[in-house]
């Protein structure tokens, strides 16, 4: 019990079996899972769907925060990705065609690549503080996005680039298994290499990693790269969903429920060790949080206290005083039945 309980990932997978016990209570079909016209329908099918976008971006975070960085682009990035990817497709004769697509979604993920380089060079090269590089972009990407789409919210009416957001495969929405398959990759490329311990090692000691021969500035601009390329397939996806390319809102605060995700999943904020499992944990709970604040029938605008009185609760349970308590009070209860057996 005592190995549970101390695991990262015991209290953020306890807030996620109470908000589901109250869901149940609430509306006691939370967990039916229907099968209409081939695709699952119900809120547990909901809550992966929509928390999709938000897992991807939170995966790459976690990367990055493991590096002893953050970034606060992310949401700048989504919008990007999905001006680019609605200009050419509103700009196209044929919007409609699979090429034209393709093509657009090519081209808002090379785009977002070379965000993800700029602020990686911003910080890996230049030496600019992670959270002032990313600043940079954060403020100036919904800019750029605005002249993209020159001030307005351009609808797209593409029936091959809807499948980003309603499409599914074998009944799974595709936004969900983008998101798998994204933990997958993640998972694959930092614990079955050693590209995992690469990045711990530059959270933790940067300099000591360059003397034990690590190239710690490509690793970081790495890290960016990949955190924006997780930033523009949740942007493509979040303009699918809504079927129009909204530079003001498309990705708004999604910086903050990724951030969120992260550290409710364990990781540290000082870099060095990460989990990705947590990660995904963490950002289940967020988006089951705005489902049950929903289902509750709370007004929807005072979701973010909810969701900071979740982060606090969830802080503190994971807090070292919280388990040095819960150490003390093991040994207290062990050594007392010790007495009495004796």
């Amino acid at each position: 019990m005592a190995r549970i309980t101390s695991s990262r990932l015991f209290w953020p997978v306890a807030m996620l079996v109470a908000l589901a016990i109250i869901d149940v209570i609430v509306f006691p079909g939370f967990f039916t899972i229907q099968v209409r016209e081939g695709a699952l329908y119900g809120s547990v099918i909901d809550i992966l769907r929509n928390g999709a976008p938000t897992l991807m971006i939170a995966i790459g975070m976690t990367l990055v925060i493991a590096t002893k960085g953050i970034d606060l682009s992310v949401g700048s990035v989504c919008a990007i990705a999905g001006a680019v990817a609605a200009a050419i497709i509103l700009g196209s004769p044929n919007p409609d065609s699979v090429a034209t697509t393709v093509i657009a979604i090519a081209t808002a993920v090379a785009v977002s690549l070379v965000l993800g380089v700029w602020n990686g060079v911003l910080i890996a090269v230049l030496g600019i503080q992670p959270i002032v590089a990313t600043l940079i972009l954060m403020t100036a990407g919904r800019g750029i996005a605005m002249l993209i789409t020159k001030g307005q919210i351009i609808t797209v009416s593409s029936d091959s680039f809807r499948y980003l957001g309603s499409g599914v495969i074998f009944g799974v929405p595709f936004a969900v298994v983008a998101a798998i398959i994204t933990v997958a990759i993640a998972g694959a490329l930092t614990r079955r290499t050693a590209l995992g311990l690469f990045i711990e090692s530059t959270g933790i000691n940067p300099r000591a990693s360059r003397m034990a021969g690590i190239r710690a500035r490509g690793l970081l601009i790495l890290v960016y790269v990949f955190c924006a390329l997780c930033s523009a397939v949740a942007g493509l996806i979040l303009t699918s969903s809504q079927t129009a390319a909204d530079a003001n809102n498309t990705g708004l605060f999604i910086e903050l429920d990724a951030i969120l995700a992260v550290v409710i999943g364990g990781t540290s904020l000082m870099g060095g060790r990460y989990s990705l499992w947590g990660t995904v944990v963490g950002a289940l709970v967020i988006q089951t949080l705005v489902t049950t604040v929903y289902t509750v029938g709370i007004p929807p605008i005072v979701t973010m206290v909810f969701k900071a009185a979740v982060v606090t609760a969830v802080c503190l349970l994971q807090s070292p005083k919280t388990a040095e308590y819960m150490s003390a009070w093991r040994r207290r209860r062990a050594l007392s039945a010790e007495v009495a057996s004796s």
